[in-house]
């Protein structure tokens, strides 16, 4: 392993911190990060964002993408895991652990709603996860979340909580908001990644490609998140930093999320007869969440600052350390529950 990869959650904690401080002490730093946007897009995080899925990306061999489509049980899984069993999760969790405040709640159910489709490609590279299968269950979730997003929105906020005698809390998503945080965030790295495979497989051969190529681009993907998270949390260092117990109350229901909803996709795969590459797989793309729409979805919807949008930014904060734990948990649990798999990485 590189040094780079062998001290990421030290280069990952640091990048935290770097960004707490400055938002905290640089004055009217998040305002200025914040204004530069398209639309509900900030185009220093789209920047970032960027930067860490294109390598990514571009190492999909997305001529064996048709293999992983035909596979029903990852398909149906995965379906399953994202769009019912995360979203229920989170409204259970919400309700039970925050029941107090409505605004967090509300803004918590707004993170469960929104899937991966970005720093997922990460986690899952790092646990040697099926990059092919991670590709196309990315792409099939966001085709959903431009889709199902309101929908989905409409019958937790709603329908159920009326359903259940609960109070119900009316919010309107902006469909364009969520279309363009999709194009911006998959669309445009997934092309790129395509047409760099494309002509440069046709230009130098695959063998080129691969052990050449890739192994250059590759160390830009983890630039690309570190520079991501520090302007993130430089863009909410001072709401996160001067609200502490708010944090600590958002951050529970948050923390049991993503260690069920991983653990529980992961155990879900090996009992369905999946290997561990495409466990790993899915077991990521259903515990991570589009941090970037949540929030925007939350500021456009209920204003920056409100309850919502912080607990939209509070996603990452307990997000990021704790999936890239989950990758070191993923590789020490992978000899044990699937022994005798060729697709378990050698260490």
């Amino acid at each position: 392993m590189s040094t780079l990869d062998r001290y990421l959650p030290v280069w990952i904690i640091g990048a935290m911190v770097l960004g707490l401080a400055l938002g905290r002490l640089v004055p009217g730093l998040n305002e200025a990060l914040d204004a530069v946007k398209v639309g509900s897009v900030s185009v220093p995080i789209a920047i970032g964002l960027l930067v860490m899925m294109y390598p990514v990306l571009a190492k999909v061999r997305y001529d064996e993408t048709r293999r992983v489509t035909a596979d029903k049980r990852l398909m149906g899984l995965s379906l399953v895991l994202n769009w019912v069993v995360g979203p229920a999760l989170m409204f259970a969790l919400a309700w039970l652990l925050v029941p107090d405040l409505p605004e967090y709640r509300t803004g918590l159910i707004i993170v469960g709603l929104a899937r991966c489709i970005a720093m997922v490609l990460i986690w899952n590279d790092l646990a040697c996860g099926d990059t092919e299968a991670a590709a196309v269950l990315v792409a099939v979730n966001s085709v959903f979340q431009v889709l199902a997003f309101s929908f989905l929105g409409w019958f937790y906020l709603q329908i159920l909580p009326g359903w259940l005698g609960l109070p119900t809390t009316s919010a309107d998503f902006s469909f364009w908001a969520i279309f363009l945080s999709v194009l911006v965030f998959l669309g445009i790295p997934l092309l790129a990644g395509f047409l760099t495979r494309h002509f440069g497989e046709r230009a130098k051969g695959r063998e080129w490609y691969e052990h050449r190529f890739l192994p250059k681009l590759g160390p830009w993907a983890l630039y690309g998140l570190l520079f991501t998270i520090v302007l993130l949390f430089a863009l909410q260092g001072e709401a996160i930093t001067s609200r502490p117990l708010d944090v600590a109350r958002i951050a529970l229901p948050l923390l049991l999320y993503f260690a069920v909803m991983w653990l529980g996709s992961l155990l879900a795969s090996r009992a369905a007869g999946l290997d561990y590459a495409h466990s790993t797989t899915v077991a990521f793309t259903a515990a991570g969440n589009n941090f970037e729409l949540a929030i925007a979805v939350a500021i456009g919807t209920f204003g920056v600052t409100s309850g919502q949008a912080l607990a939209g930014v509070v996603g990452p904060l307990i997000e990021v350390p704790v999936l890239v734990g989950l990758v070191y948990v993923s590789l020490w649990l992978a000899p044990k529950l699937f022994k005798n798999d060729p697709t378990v990485p050698v260490r």
